[in-house]
């Protein structure tokens, strides 16, 4: 059945495609607009944790053959996390055990937005930048683009991350600060097992002191190929003053010199590490700054609303963003299905949306910046 609501979505990451998928399946006109000029250009992280609120919002928004495309692709499951001193002694570990086949874990994130985007060619465009919208009297929302064109629907997404544009025209006092660490990520492709063993069974933190760290996830897929080899997830996560270097330079800095300076931090911690950094492939290195939202504010429920990193931005500290974003996608999904079958207005349907994404964006916030202190401990 299809419906005369149409919902325009800007953004199209992992929050914004997932909405998609279930309106689009749900029989809502829906389009999706996302900046990067194709689905391979955005270096924004390689290993993607997904727990059993994302796993749970997946199976609410996606076709059975979409969520099977996913797990056919995604890492096999690992069961274990652990921290350790720079010195490779365990310094704490919990196991996740009887985790069923059928749930993710881990995913390649450019493979899993590959799967995301499976039945979607006709309503996503790439290379369309949203610069802004208007609010029309007819009640409708029109979202404007860099180019100059624009679009009409009854509903507009804000999905564009943490430099939202739709943020700052909808919520121009929300401020998202610099959460005051760097990280660089890398990977090094495997080609035999790791050690020790508890690099191949999940996540790990190598604790430094309170300025530094590394943390390593291995991704080795549940069905490989020449294309998508196995890889071992490699980060160094420290503050600016630790790196050494102004925000300006590391920014500045090939792939090879962020390679290097990682190296070089951890040269005297354990030997396994740096023979990790020494194998790992130099032109996969690049820098992201951790941000996370402040006071989060409401506002009236209306023709614009806002998903995932557009509205609570996080570090990745306790792997909730995308888990987040997720499970916001559900929710709103499903409100939005709800007022297209004519059971409630739009307008209501928006605003039970938000009277649980709002808490649940601070909790997930507040649990990010909990973990981080625990992390960046001497």
């Amino acid at each position: 059945m299809s419906y005369s609501t149409r919902v325009l979505i800007a953004g199209g990451g992992v929050g914004g495609l997932t909405l998609a998928q279930a309106l689009h399946h749900g029989g809502v006109d829906v389009a999706v607009y996302e900046q990067d000029p194709t689905p391979r250009t955005r270096n924004q992280g390689y290993r993607i944790h997904i727990d059993p609120t994302g796993n749970a919002a997946l199976g609410d928004c996606l076709t059975p053959q979409v969520l099977d495309l996913l797990r056919r692709t995604s890492g096999r499951n690992g069961d274990l996390v652990t921290t350790f001193t720079t010195g490779l002694q365990r310094v704490f570990a919990q196991e996740f055990p009887d985790i069923s086949h059928t749930q993710l874990t881990a995913v390649d994130r450019n493979t899993f937005r590959q799967g995301l985007l499976t039945g979607l060619d006709e309503i996503v465009e790439f290379g369309r930048t949203v610069s802004g919208y208007q609010v029309l009297d007819t009640g409708r929302v029109r979202v404007e683009f860099a180019d100059g064109s624009s679009d009409e629907g009854d509903l507009l997404i804000g999905a564009d991350g943490v430099a939202s544009a739709i943020r700052r025209q909808l919520l121009p006092d929300a401020v998202v600060d610099d959460f005051g660490l760097r990280c660089i990520y890398g990977r090094m492709t495997l080609t035999d097992r790791l050690s020790p063993e508890e690099f191949e069974r999940g996540l790990c933190w190598v604790s430094g002191d309170s300025t530094c760290g590394a943390g390593f996830g291995t991704v080795r897929f549940r069905t490989p190929t020449d294309e998508r080899p196995d890889y071992l997830m490699v980060t160094l996560v420290a503050t600016p003053h630790r790196l050494g270097v102004t925000d300006d330079a590391l920014f500045g800095m090939s792939s090879e010199q962020l390679w290097k300076l990682s190296a070089d931090i951890i040269a005297d911690w354990h030997p396994v590490i740096g023979e990790i950094y020494a194998r790992s492939d130099s032109d996969t290195f690049f820098p992201i700054t951790f941000r996370i939202s402040g006071q989060m504010p409401t506002w009236e429920p209306g023709t614009v609303t806002l998903l995932g990193d557009a509205i609570h931005t996080m570090p990745p500290t306790a792997g909730a963003g995308a888990n987040t974003a997720l499970a916001d996608a559900a929710t709103l999904a499903g409100e939005v299905l709800s007022a297209a079958r004519g059971e409630k207005a739009l307008t209501e349907a928006v605003a039970a949306y938000q009277a649980v994404m709002l808490p649940r964006g601070r909790q997930a916030i507040d649990n990010s910046r909990h973990m981080a202190a625990r992390m960046f401990t001497d």
